[in-house]
């Protein structure tokens, strides 16, 4: 039996893997505050993201290491840093906002405001601080998908816009400032000077994540987005029919010529199961997001269920991921927040390590 030391502590947790990243978790500075109080051992684990996907994982290796070293209780604290993907640049417009997050379809209909919003707040729950940017300038749904109404207000010395917050996200869009029912009739420069306004002219606030809904096409919007800020990824959500496929693939393709990297894929739609039978309806096809992410090289980040529970909350502002009882899609779209938040980490381990060479003149 090895005597309890904090040197012994962390002898033990440099065999705990940070799964993701691929590297110890002492290695990457996750172990802090370590306190030994006879046999029992307490210390924090600090996560690289709040919506970690492995955590139990992670908690199960390092009790277990401690345990070895004759610990009779261990105690862990959980806390999280979410870290910059993207490098920061000289004149940013949003230097207090970490990560910026596209999502993306290339075509309407598919479920990319709904992956979204669900997104959004599901990081949010996880305990991450969260803004929602509806990009969608002549389409917007967000306000109505989220249960928020009103209008912003000016930030404390005028200069600024607050957005308005539902569910744990901040949250800012074009409908908020027009009359309900009142159509959105601009060409493309207005379409670009609104999205650049929302990034510059809002008072976002310190956040982890700002996930912009973007309209399909690929077009102002898209290429306003990725000229004003480096964003630090995109989702690309289609549903498993070709149609839609040919056209994420346009997407993917002007997300290459704008060197923005892709963080995954996200079907939707993939199958209805009556609530009744338990039969399997695959209405749209099936597997043609996998197989479109196999060929492209893409991460898979998962498939999300037709659920009449995400229509319904969709329609009263209660998203699936906030429901009292939450369904397949829910779990799906919980799921597909954790693979985000763990890509976005892999990227910020990625972009940390390359600094110092960045750095060297």
């Amino acid at each position: 039996m090895t005597a309890l030391s904090e040197a012994a502590i962390l002898d033990a947790l440099r065999r705990v893997q940070e799964p993701e990243l691929g590297r110890d978790i002492v290695t990457l500075e996750m172990v802090k505050s370590i306190a030994i109080d006879g046999s029992s051992v307490a210390f924090t684990i600090e996560l690289t993201t709040p919506a970690c996907p492995l955590k139990d994982e992670i908690e199960a290796n390092a009790r277990r290491e401690i345990l070895a070293l004759g610990a009779s209780d261990v105690a862990i604290t959980w806390g999280a840093t979410v870290r910059r993907a993207a490098p920061r640049t000289a004149e940013q417009i949003l230097p207090n906002v970490k990560n910026v997050i596209a999502v993306a379809s290339g075509k309407g209909g598919v479920g990319k405001s709904t992956v979204s919003v669900n997104l959004a707040v599901a990081l949010a729950q996880a305990g991450a601080a969260v803004g929602l940017l509806d990009a969608d300038i002549t389409g917007p749904n967000i306000p109505m998908m989220l249960g928020v109404e009103g209008q912003p207000g000016p930030s404390a010395d005028g200069k600024k816009i607050l957005p308005l917050a539902r569910h744990g996200v901040k949250v800012i869009s074009i409908q908020f400032f027009v009359a309900e029912g009142q159509p959105i009739v601009w060409r493309g420069p207005l379409v670009g000077g609104a999205i650049q306004q929302f990034l510059r002219d809002v008072e976002w606030g310190d956040l982890d994540y700002l996930i912009v809904d973007l309209p399909p096409g690929t077009s102002d919007a898209q290429l306003t987005l990725a000229q004003s800020v480096p964003l630090g990824g995109a989702v690309l959500v289609t549903t498993p029919q070709d149609v839609a496929l040919s056209d994420v693939g346009k997407a993917l393709a002007m997300f290459k010529r704008l060197s923005v990297p892709i963080l995954g894929l996200v079907e939707n739609m993939t199958a209805f199961v009556c609530p009744h039978c338990g039969e399997v309806t695959e209405i749209f096809g099936r597997g043609g997001g996998e197989r479109f992410s196999r060929e492209h090289g893409l991460d898979f980040l998962g498939g999300i269920p037709l659920d009449v529970t995400v229509r319904q909350g969709g329609d009263v502002g209660v998203p699936a991921v906030a429901q009292r009882e939450p369904g397949p899609a829910a779990r799906a779209l919980t799921a597909v927040a954790g693979a985000v938040a763990a890509r976005m980490s892999v990227r910020a381990a990625g972009a940390e390590a390359a600094q110092p060479l960045l750095s060297i003149s």
